[in-house]
């Protein structure tokens, strides 16, 4: 079959028009990413991107076994903008770099940083973070072990407080829901809860970015204070 081309002349065959370019799992995910900060991560179906791919959503399964696959290599590919330990500054201090680094990604794609609660990514970004926080705690002094569970407290702070923001600033009633806290707080009854009307205002003091800094120098500080086992026979498994 033929067609005539704009503004006349020849006409020619639909078989001469350029080929796709074949399907790759790395090209699926570069658009799936470029989907993801262009429109969120809710966005990125397998549907959605066939459509980006002009293909059918059954080719994508040879490369992504499944939605929540396509989260973590997505999750992998941008941890990838992590910013790598300063070159000066304490070992504390460039750990809790690289962590504000990382939550900061997630604050970014709200959509992700939920996923990544759960998602389990294991690329080469994913790999290169944690060599630099396993690097980082050795260097501070953390034995082998304290140092490999430490860093899974580490990114759970990160993850959890980058998902809890982004269902904030989803959330239609946040900000009435945190006026009503703070009436309550400040309203407690020294009677009948005493602490809570001591220390209301230090519960409710601070920026966000403070909290999140003190939060990684406590779990530092107690990483390296709390016994672990230094050798594992096996690779545990989160229920």
């Amino acid at each position: 079959m033929t067609v005539d081309p704009p503004g006349g002349g020849a006409p020619r065959s639909r078989r001469e028009r350029p080929a796709k370019p074949a399907l790759t799992r790395e090209g699926i995910v570069a658009v799936a990413v470029r989907l993801v900060r262009a429109e969120g991560l809710a966005k990125v179906t397998m549907r959605r991107l066939a459509a980006e791919l002009d293909t059918g959503p059954a080719s994508l399964y040879v490369y992504v076994r499944n939605t929540a696959e396509l989260h973590a290599a997505v999750l992998d590919e941008l941890l990838g903008t992590v910013a790598p330990p300063p070159a000066s500054g304490t070992f504390a201090e460039r750990l809790e770099a690289v962590l504000t680094s990382y939550t900061a990604m997630l604050m970014e794609h709200p959509g992700l940083a939920r996923s990544a609660l759960a998602a389990r990514p294991s690329g080469e970004n994913y790999l290169d973070l944690v060599e630099r926080l396993l690097g980082l705690l050795i260097e501070g002094g953390a034995s082998p072990g304290q140092a490999a569970w430490g860093v899974d407290v580490l990114l759970q702070h990160a993850t959890a407080t980058a998902a809890e923001q982004s269902a904030r600033d989803a959330d239609a009633d946040a900000a009435g829901d945190w006026d009503a806290l703070v009436a309550a707080l400040r309203g407690a009854s020294p009677g009948r809860r005493p602490h809570l009307a001591a220390l209301a205002g230090p519960l409710l003091s601070g920026a966000p970015r403070q909290r999140l800094s003190w939060g990684f120098q406590a779990l530092i500080t107690g990483i390296l204070r709390t016994p672990a086992p230094d050798d594992h026979d096996d690779i545990g498994r989160t229920p």
